[in-house]
């Protein structure tokens, strides 16, 4: 009879943006045996990333463990973007069950399929979560059965489909196993009994030969790397003489100088590791996501892991604008690609290829959130560089070009469904479903090309007055659409000038477009600074000053007034960006500019293209 491990469960938790899985953790963190009573937890304590508390969205893996009673329960977190996917199917190699978190009003998400499929595909034990069960508009039998719904179509076999219920209200402390508000008991002991009861306990094989595997990658600059994992079989000790076999099919031989295990927030270091533990082992300087750690004398590899493919590349470049150099602290090609290469040992779904020039690099991810997430933590760490459009990347596929393709998923108002279908059709999105979900809203599924996506949202909440919800997930590669899709369709403002502007010459031009800068922004020539109306690019001068004269009229200078500039957010002016322009990042300021600043030679190079 298999020997099991009883005392430990290892679980992953899965949720849509938004839903409350980071709470739930915090919540259930405060309410098992594991922090002592002195211990103040900050709200969305596992989003420990400034980034992740502002965007409210999880970026990274993270692990964390509770003691209930005498079990010690290993829970991580997981990304809910597609962006992070390559995260995702990693956790669920490490864990035995998924508690999967759904709003009680919202239902199921295309995110939440995403990860939910990678874990079913595992053949792992879920457990639902129905949270926000408090708000008024909570709908809880509907959305079980959308989540049964959801399970079916992916492909769930019978024992998934049994799956157990907890209705919780994260944000309140409350939990219990019915769906009457009345219920509700301020305890999160319904979740933690069913995690102990449904979802299976580890197979102890620790006395057969070591097997552990890495799943995700740490770094920090006292020890180097550090492989996150799990112990499949055997244990492991300080001290230990092993053999990491390498994804390119070598091997390796170093000690164990150090072990963590997981223990509320922190890691706590130990001295050895069993079968069914996850913990983080240092000591090598170039273990890699996916390598295997086994005894010397019995070298016995895992498969090693998949990995998601990046499906959006970006050139990177040192900034060499007019105002290089003025704000960033790091801004020579040696300190940028130092910060890229680091990036890469914790990021696998990253790629760096250099150029041809030492200033530029291409950088592949997984889609416009991963790259532009990239770029503003390099910003707020005080680098300066430039980036060009995003590009998707391209492969071929059994002798046919092929491009990716996205699920989209939209929840809106009826009333805009018709400009959102006709909007999707022009980028060659294909409608798969549509459902009226009640209230006046309806659901629009679709399979889009990613590049039809790039600078789509902002053109969506614009469309649905910011009413409308759109996810997308990737969904495969198909065969290539030759034709132009998505992109900008008017052209832009472009300051011929360097200099201060001024309310008097953006009053002039301001009927050509939409601005982008305020009166008194630093701009230099060939800067952008606003989008033209019509669909060619328009050279105006933003920086003229009012002639004085003597004769003052008594109250036409006080009538001067121009319309808000619109100040682009990051991911915006990445969607903005036209093929022959860049964007200028610093820590100070986000500038769109044409990658020839000067007008006459851009003119020529035009000409060229064309000719």
């Amino acid at each position: 009879m298999t020997k099991l491990r009883e005392d430990i469960r290892n679980v992953a938790i899965i949720a849509h943006v938004d839903h409350g899985k980071t709470t739930l953790v915090d919540e259930l963190l405060k309410q098992s045996d594991t922090l002592s009573a002195r211990a103040h937890l900050d709200d969305r304590a596992m989003d420990s990333n400034d980034l992740e508390k502002e965007r409210g969205i999880t970026i990274l893996a993270k692990n964390t463990a509770v003691k209930y009673k005498d079990k010690h329960i290993n829970i991580l977190d997981t990304p809910g973007h597609a962006d992070f996917g390559g995260e995702v199917e990693r956790i669920m190699k490490m864990v035995d069950g998924v508690v999967l978190v759904v709003d009680a009003y919202e239902g199921t998400m295309p995110q939440t399929r995403f990860v939910l499929k990678k874990a079913l595909d595992q053949g792992l034990t879920p457990i639902v979560v129905v949270n926000k069960i408090d708000k008024p508009s909570a709908r809880p039998e509907e959305v079980v059965d959308e989540v049964l719904e959801l399970l079916i179509e992916l492909g769930a076999d019978e024992e998934q489909l049994e799956f157990p219920v907890v209705y919780a209200s994260a944000i309140n402390g409350t939990s219990s196993l019915s769906d009457d508000l009345e219920t509700q008991e301020h305890t999160m002991e319904p979740l933690f009994e069913t995690i102990i009861d449904h979802i299976p306990a580890p197979v102890d094989n620790s006395d057969e030969p070591l097997q552990f595997q890495v799943s995700l990658l740490d770094y920090n600059d006292f020890v180097g790397r550090i492989g996150i994992g799990r112990v499949f079989r055997g244990t492991i000790k300080v001290g230990d003489s092993v053999t990491l076999s390498k994804l390119d099919g070598t091997k390796q031989n170093f000690r164990v100088t150090k072990l963590f295990g997981f223990f509320g927030l922190d890691r706590v270091e130990i001295q050895e590791a069993k079968a069914g533990d996850l913990i983080a082992v240092s000591g090598m300087d170039d273990i890699f996501v996916g390598e295997t750690v086994t005894p010397s004398d019995h070298i016995d590899p895992l498969p090693i892991l998949h990995i998601d493919e990046p499906t959006l590349q970006m050139t990177f470049l040192v900034n060499n604008s007019p105002f290089a150099g003025r704000e960033g602290k790091w801004v020579t090609s040696r300190k940028v690609e130092e910060r890229l290469q680091s990036e890469l040992q914790t990021d696998v779904s990253l790629r760096i290829d250099p150029t041809d020039s030492p200033d530029r690099w291409i950088v592949s991810g997984r889609g416009e959130l991963h790259l532009s997430i990239l770029i503003e933590t390099m910003r707020r760490e005080g680098y300066e560089l430039q980036v060009s459009r995003p590009e998707v990347i391209e492969r071929e596929i059994d002798g046919v070009r092929s491009e990716p393709f996205e699920r989209v998923q939209i929840d809106t108002p009826e009333e805009y469904q018709g400009s959102i279908i006709q909007a999707l059709s022009e980028r060659k999105g294909n409608m798969l479903d549509m459902v009226n979900t009640g209230n006046g809203q309806v659901r629009l599924i679709f399979l889009v090309p990613a590049r039809g996506l790039i600078g789509f949202s902002t053109e969506f909440l614009s469309m649905t007055r910011g009413y409308g919800i759109m996810n997308h997930t990737f969904d495969q590669y198909m065969p290539m659409i030759h034709e132009q899709i998505g992109g900008r369709s008017r052209g832009a403002l472009v300051s011929i000038d360097t200099g201060k502007t001024t309310t008097y010459a953006i009053m002039g031009v301001e009927e050509r477009g939409t601005i982008f800068v305020n009166p008194g922004t630093e701009v230099y020539e060939g800067m952008i600074i606003g989008e033209h109306s019509r669909e060619n690019d328009l050279t105006v001068n933003v920086t003229k000053a009012k002639q004085m004269t003597n004769v003052r009229s008594a109250n036409k200078d006080q009538t001067n007034v121009i319309k808000t500039p619109r100040i682009l957010t990051l991911e915006e002016s990445i969607e903005f960006m036209a093929d022959d322009e860049y964007l200028e990042i610093t820590p100070e300021s986000i500038r769109l500019r044409k990658q020839i600043l000067n007008k006459a030679e851009r003119e020529k190079a035009n000409k060229k293209k064309k000719g």
